[in-house]
């Protein structure tokens, strides 16, 4: 696949989690709270790591610098508070980095790298975001009793997403060293 083409999926699933979030009500899993575009959310996390071995680490910075411009100008355009964008641009920049250094850093085999740097990097992204975003301390949207839930809800899926990424980019690269 080209190398821009990654650069373009890993920017439009970015605008897509932002839309499906603002359009679709959170699911409620039992006890917890997950917006729908958490799913895409946990995509982001594993596209990033691609991006990063396709254009390297200083341009995916600049991928990233275009992925939070992005968002904030679509939660916007979608009626989100201006807190709620900020928060979501703080969020994303705490996040993406912390999962591009952990990916960088790692000495593993990419399928361990996908997965540790994106359970980090999805549990600051449900824990910054739900905090400063979602609580009373941000826009008031959880009450603190639901917050915990909240962001579990978020971290389950989002792992769950990491394991799934990391389980076929493993199989993957089993099948193609067995050929």
């Amino acid at each position: 696949m080209h190398k821009w083409i990654m650069v373009l999926l890993y920017l439009a699933a970015i605008v897509t989690a932002n839309v499906v979030t603002a359009s679709l009500a959170p699911f409620e899993i039992g006890a917890f709270i997950v917006p729908a575009g958490t799913f895409i959310i946990g995509v982001t996390f594993f596209l990033r790591d691609f991006v990063q071995n396709a254009i390297g680490r200083a341009w995916t910075y600049a991928a990233m610098g275009a992925a939070v411009v992005l968002s904030a100008l679509t939660s916007y355009l979608l009626g989100d508070t201006l807190w709620i964008v900020f928060a979501s641009a703080v969020t994303f920049i705490i996040s993406e980095t912390t999962d591009t250094e952990i990916y960088t850093r790692l000495k593993l085999p990419m399928s361990l790298r996908v997965l540790y740097s994106g359970i980090v990097g999805g549990l600051l992204d449900s824990v910054v975001f739900v905090v400063i975003g979602l609580s009373p301390l941000g826009a008031g949207f959880t009450p603190w009793s639901a917050v915990p839930m909240a962001i579990l809800g978020q971290v389950i899926v989002k792992t769950a997403m990491q394991v799934l990424a990391a389980l076929a980019i493993g199989a993957v690269i089993n099948s193609e060293k067995s050929r």
